[in-house]
Parts: structure tokens; C-alpha cells; sequence
């Protein structure tokens, strides 16, 4: 279970982010080539697959296992926090969805505006905007993929889990050319905070010296309980904004 869960996690994680990197390589291969932006896109994940094997293999080879079940505990608490705050906030109608077709027309309406010198087999303005999109996006997925291998002991897991959401968004991004809008990104996100909470909770009690009872069971019932807490915040969020309308409509 422990073993699904960490692969679950990091292609959920992984598949949110590489959905927005996907819509900035699709406007800049439509709008400066795909030359352009394939070469950015093999440059940035060449530079991660570098990040994350260098590091994965420095954490689990020079730092305690303890002290960094602690840090990387307390950092996926922060990072699932701040994940699960937006995805309540969206569903409670307190901040608007993210909109992957508008995301796209900015970025070609931003790149259409830039120059571009004649004759160069590589758009270099393009080359940047794609591979700054890429790299960006995939230092999170890195971070996720270099913390649940290290702790875990498993970061052929966690990297398969990021291998297989890349190759799924790249396929259907090749397939569609079209930002994925479709994807329930609001969702995954959702279940991504509640994830990143969950393992940032049971790894940074262990690193503190917590035994937990049920041991790596505990993963999924630590989900259940901050899904049920994220639920109850949204329909309390919806309750104190619907108790306003309901007063002036009432007072009308």
C-alpha cells in the first residue's frame, strides 16, 4: 500500500505540473516552432534528470535518515498545505479556476510579440520561454520525486511515478495540440495536498521518533482524516459566502 501510494503521489504531482509546462511548449511550437520547443524541452528535463539523480543519491548517502525524515516531513507539510489551501479555496468559490485555455493565449500572445531573427534554425526567445516553462515546473516534481525517494528508500518508485505522468501529458498534448484544459486539475490538486500532507506527517513522526501503530498504514488513514478536514473547510467556506447573499436577499 505504502508502495502504491508514493507512486500514486509523485504522477499525480508530476501530472499537474507537466499539464502547465505542456501549455507553454504547445504556444511556442506553434508560434516559434517545434524545433525551438522540443529543444528546450529535452534541455530541461536532461537538466532535472541530472538534479534529481545527484541529489537523490547525495541525501541518501550523506544525511541521516532521521534528520531528514524531519526536514523533508516538514517541507511536504508546507508544500501539500499550500496545494490543498488553493484547491479549497477554488472549491469553495473564494478564488477562480485555473483556466489553461487563457494561459495559452497569453503565452502566444507574448510570444507572437517577440522578435525573432531570420535564417536561425533555433528561435532562441522561444528556446528560453521552453525551457523555462519546463524546468521551472519540473523543479517541483523534482523536489517530490528526490523526497519521497530518499525517505522512502525508493526513488526508482518515485521516479517511475514522474515517468509515466510525463509520458501520458507529453502523449496527449502531441495527440490533441491543445492546452489539456480538460484535466481535472483543480481535483488532483486537491488530492495531491491531501498526498503531500499525509507522507510529510507519517515521515516527519518517524524522523521525531514517533512509532505509529499501524506503520505504513497509517499513510491512507492520515488522507482520510485531512481529506475530511478539507472537506469540512470548504462547506464551512461556503456557508460563511452563501450567509451574506442570503441576508441581502432576505433584507430586499
Amino acid at each position: 500500500m505504502h508502495d502504491v501510494f508514493l507512486v500514486l503521489a509523485a504522477f499525480l504531482a508530476s501530472a499537474v505540473e507537466m499539464v502547465e509546462a505542456m501549455t507553454i511548449v504547445l504556444a511556442v511550437g506553434i508560434t516559434r516552432g517545434w524545433r525551438t520547443s522540443l529543444a528546450g524541452v529535452v534541455t530541461a528535463s536532461v537538466a532535472l534528470a541530472v538534479i534529481v539523480a545527484a541529489l537523490g543519491a547525495s541525501l541518501e548517502q550523506w544525511v541521516p535518515i532521521d534528520a531528514l525524515r524531519v526536514v523533508v516531513g516538514i517541507l511536504l507539510l508546507i508544500f501539500g498545505m499550500q496545494w490543498l489551501r488553493k484547491a479549497v479555496m477554488r472549491s469553495a468559490g473564494l478564488k477562480s479556476m485555473h483556466d489553461e485555455d487563457e494561459i495559452f493565449r497569453e503565452e502566444v500572445e507574448e510570444l507572437q510579440e517577440m522578435g525573432r531573427a531570420a535564417g536561425a534554425a533555433i528561435d532562441w526567445n522561444g528556446f528560453v520561454v521552453s525551457f523555462k516553462g519546463v524546468f521551472l515546473e519540473g523543479l517541483e516534481v523534482a523536489f517530490i520525486v528526490i523526497s519521497f525517494g530518499a525517505n522512502s528508500g525508493r526513488l526508482d518508485l518515485a521516479a517511475a511515478g514522474a515517468v509515466a505522468a510525463f509520458f501520458l501529458v507529453c502523449g496527449a498534448g502531441a495527440a490533441v495540440h491543445a492546452p489539456l484544459s480538460r484535466v481535472p486539475e483543480n481535483t488532483i490538486k486537491f488530492a495531491v495536498g491531501v498526498m503531500l500532507m499525509s507522507f510529510g506527517t507519517f515521515w516527519g513522526g518517524e524522523g521525531v521518533g514517533l512509532e505509529w501503530t499501524l506503520k505504513e498504514a497509517m499513510i491512507p488513514l492520515l488522507a482520510l482524516f485531512y481529506w475530511a478536514c478539507a472537506l469540512g473547510m470548504i462547506a464551512a467556506l461556503k456557508a460563511r459566502v452563501s450567509a451574506p447573499a442570503a441576508s441581502q436577499g432576505s433584507a430586499a
